[in-house]
């Protein structure tokens, strides 16, 4: 049962509690200025009836109305107690005056302005709203006002008033300038362009601004440019050219968009001229091939468009005359145009290096048939190349430009043209040599020889002041005398229309600037030669041989050497062997064997057999090691045709002992096959027993092969014994060898490591060595096993224990080779068989 109780206090009769209440009310009576007294009370009473709880606050409120945990307390549950209700509930009204009276108390508080705020917007009540945000403002310090802005930014968002909002946003931006660009995007939101456009224009213009969404200055560049080209009708403050003109002179990499973003303007302005100018700006200005190909592209766009416009406008209004004057002046304009495009790209490309030579020649191309553009830009490219920054040959575009005079018959003028090149300060003397040297070509071309000769030898003239032929730092006129390209034609001049004295005296110069080349000497000595002084060009070669070492004075010695011989053949033998001496004196291995072969032919022809040899023997030390081979079988043949076969041997056994083992075991071949022919079969069994040691069975089966074939045409059942004692010897030899033993074993074994616990995995504790003498053994049992045997010759490979019956069916096998000799009746063998004397005690019982 529930005790109702009144408080008998004459000052509030209206006071109720309960029994339970006892308790907090005697603390409260004890300690009524304690805020945890009444919180505890309050905690207690969260199931009472709303009014009594709103009572308890209230009273508590009274004695303490400054704490902020009460008022806090008390508004969220007087929120709280009206949330399910309707906004035009006259508790609504109760609340908002609870929440006035706090302020009173709680003005510096942010919590309870935003609270009261969130509570007002979700009431509706707008006016009321926005002033409890500037009252809010208002009361906050600075400091606190970044905690107001954000809520009163939604509510002014959230609502269709945008001078409101606007209004808002310029106050916040006093207080947050960098967030500019929040405010620009709810301008563009509400249609409000013309300041949008000026506050990004003000952020651009801001060094310091930083972009709260990272965005960088030419981002914002970007987006101004877009704004106000795409909407100028509605952007009407802001000089647009000077803007965008402003960005491309501060944003020179993205000159493409910037000219597009102004022609965009002025297309949408509906200046279509003013646009078509800016096109044609731009297209002149740019510097680099993407900016080139994103204005033409539009510009080409546009002027379809233009004439898409002017077809469909004039389909629907009828066609008239001036409608088709214009649709055609519009289609000329568009060809006109397209057929520009590659001359405007030359010009973009010379713009970014004005010393390219290749593309002024291009650009002349592209002025084909019309002659005055042509002069025009040939008069350009020679004024604008400097030679010293030149890509490619500068003196073609002289060389051209004269030639394109020739070709149109103004001589006198191409003459001019190439005297002016012959005063150019070139790079290289090699260009004002090409100049001179077209000189030259063009007075032959009309038959003015003596025209040519006397400029040739005015180029070649010696200058008041001689230089070196690399010096830079003198002007290439002095330095052209030295060019063997000027010096060259001269010599082919002076040898078609000049006197031999003359052209001679031309190759003296050559010779005394000591500029001249392998082939300028042999020219020089077989002009002397045509005209019968020999001995004269024979002292040029001479001359040439001074001023020349090895590898550039191999032609001219071969060529000097092979006239000598030809010339004096065996009359002055001592001569040309004292020339082939000092040719040999210090010649590399790599030339040795052509001047060798000539000496040795020389001494074949006129001198003496033992000296050939001798020239050959000497060739086969000084000639490369991979030539070595083809010298001895040049040694051999010739010592065979001279001195017999039997001469050979000894060359024979210096080849084996020289060369290879490749090499070697093809001279012991031949070697051994020489002598079978000599019939010397223990000298030719003596050089395949010798020639065995370097020949391993597993890979030179074709030597083994022809051992094999001798013994059974020549040898017998020892012999034969001993050749396989030999093999087995030599296979067993290989098979020692360490490494290819190993190579042999992971081979085997297909391991990746290599290692030989590999090869007996478990016992790695046993001796490394004796694990591959095992595997040795092993490979040698299984290659004995696998051994195939052969039909033919019924020899086994690798085994001692032949029987009788197989060594007697080798011996009978037929030699071919074989002289039969007259035998008495009674002693002759049964058809195909062969005599028992021939097995000795190897015949059975």
């Amino acid at each position: 049962m529930v005790v109702m109780a009144r408080l008998s206090r004459p000052e509030r009769p209206d006071l109720v509690f309960e029994e339970e209440d006892l308790p907090y009310e005697e603390e409260i009576m004890r300690n009524q200025f304690s805020v945890k007294c009444w919180l505890r009370y309050i905690e207690f009473k969260q199931g009472a009836p709303k009014p009594r709880l709103n009572q308890l606050y209230e009273r508590a409120l009274k004695l303490l109305p400054c704490s902020y945990k009460l008022w806090y307390r008390y508004l969220k549950a007087r929120r709280a107690q009206v949330k399910h209700r309707c906004v035009t509930d006259p508790a609504y009204e109760d609340v908002n005056n609870c929440h006035e009276r706090a302020f009173v108390f709680m003005h510096k508080m942010p919590r309870l302005w935003l609270d009261y705020c969130q509570f007002l917007m979700d009431q509706g009540r707008v006016t009321h709203t926005r002033r409890t945000f500037d009252r809010a403002l208002r009361a906050l310090p600075i400091t606190q006002h970044s905690r107001i802005w954000p809520l009163y930014l939604r509510f002014l968002r959230s609502h269709p008033l945008p001078e409101t909002a606007v209004r808002g946003y310029r106050r916040f931006l006093k207080l947050s300038p960098e967030s500019a660009e929040e405010y620009i995007e709810y301008l563009k939101s509400s249609d409000r362009l013309d300041e949008a456009a000026q506050r990004l224009a003000t952020v651009v213009n801001d060094e310091r601004f930083v972009s709260k969404a990272g965005k960088s200055n030419y981002q914002l560049w970007h987006e101004l440019c877009d704004l106000i080209s795409q909407n100028p009708d509605k952007v009407q403050s802001l000089n647009v050219d000077a803007i965008i003109r402003g960005g491309l002179t501060r944003f020179t990499d993205q000159l493409g968009k910037l000219w597009c973003s102004l022609a965009d303007y002025y297309i949408r302005s509906g200046h279509f001229e003013k646009a078509r100018d800016v096109y044609e700006e731009a297209i002149r200005t740019v510097m680099t091939v993407r900016d080139f190909t994103q204005v033409f592209d539009s510009y080409a766009q546009f002027e379809e468009s233009m004439i898409a416009a002017k077809m469909e406008t004039a389909s629907e209004l009828g066609r008239e005359e001036e409608d088709d004057v214009d649709l055609e002046l519009r289609l000329a304009r568009f060809e006109q145009l397209i057929s520009r495009r590659p001359l405007l790209l030359n010009s973009v490309l010379l713009r970014q290096n004005p010393h390219h030579v290749h593309e002024w020649h291009k650009r002349v191309a592209l002025h084909q048939g019309r002659p005055r553009e042509i002069i025009n830009t040939y008069t350009e490219a020679v004024q604008t190349v400097d030679p010293f920054k030149a890509t490619g040959k500068p003196h073609t575009l002289w060389v051209a430009f004269a030639k394109f005079y020739e070709d149109n018959g103004q001589l006198d003028d191409a003459r001019v043209i190439l005297e002016k090149a012959t005063k150019v300060n070139f790079k290289q003397v090699d260009d004002l040599a090409s100049v001179w040297c077209q000189c030259g070509e063009l007075e032959l071309r009309h038959e003015n020889y003596d025209e040519a000769l006397r400029l040739l030898r005015k180029a070649t003239a010696l200058p008041a002041r001689r230089a070196e032929y690399f010096d830079g730092s003198e002007p290439v006129q002095n330095r052209v005398y030295k060019s063997l390209k000027v010096w060259s034609m001269l010599a082919d001049l002076e040898e078609s229309l000049g006197t031999f004295q003359s052209t001679k005296a031309v190759y003296d110069r050559i010779l005394d600037l000591r500029i001249a080349t392998p082939q300028i000497v042999i020219n020089y000595a077989m002009f002397l030669e045509e005209h019968k002084y020999f001995e004269e060009s024979f002292k040029a070669y001479e001359r040439g041989i001074s001023l020349f070492k090895w590898p550039n004075v191999s032609d001219i010695w071969s060529t000097y050497l092979t006239k000598f011989i030809a010339r004096y053949g065996g009359r002055k033998l001592e001569r040309a062997r004292d020339l082939f001496e000092q040719a040999l004196d210090g010649c590399p291995p790599k030339y040795a064997k052509t001047l060798y072969l000539l000496y040795a032919q020389l001494e074949e022809e006129w001198g003496l057999a033992r000296h050939a040899m001798a020239v050959y023997e000497r060739a086969t030390r000084a000639v490369e090691p991979a030539q070595q081979y083809d010298m001895f079988n040049i040694y051999i043949k010739r010592a065979a045709e001279i001195y017999g076969v039997t001469h050979t041997r000894g060359i024979y056994q210096k080849a084996i002992e020289v060369l290879s083992d490749e090499h070697a075991r093809e001279m012991c071949l031949r070697f051994a096959d020489m002598e079978c022919k000599l019939g010397e079969i223990d000298r030719a069994r003596a050089i395949y027993s010798f020639c065995s040691q370097i020949c391993d069975p597993r890979t030179t089966g074709a030597f083994w092969q022809t051992w094999k074939d001798f013994e059974v045409r020549h040898g017998n059942e020892d012999t034969i014994k001993e050749m396989l004692r030999i093999r087995r010897s030599v296979q067993a030899t290989y098979n020692t060898q360490v490494n290819f033993m190993a190579s042999q074993m992971l081979k085997v074994s297909g391991s990746a490591t290599g290692t030989v616990s590999d090869l007996a995995p478990g016992q790695s504790g046993m001796d490394d060595m004796k694990l591959l003498e095992q595997r040795a053994e092993q490979l040698a049992a299984e290659a004995e096993r696998d051994q195939p045997s052969r039909a033919q010759s019924k020899i086994l490979f690798v085994r001692s224990d032949a029987s009788r019956e197989e060594l007697a069916e080798l011996a009978q096998q037929v030699n071919p080779e074989e002289i039969q000799l007259g035998q008495a009746s009674g002693d002759r063998p049964p058809p195909g068989g062969v005599p028992a004397a021939v097995f000795g005690s190897l015949k059975e019982d």
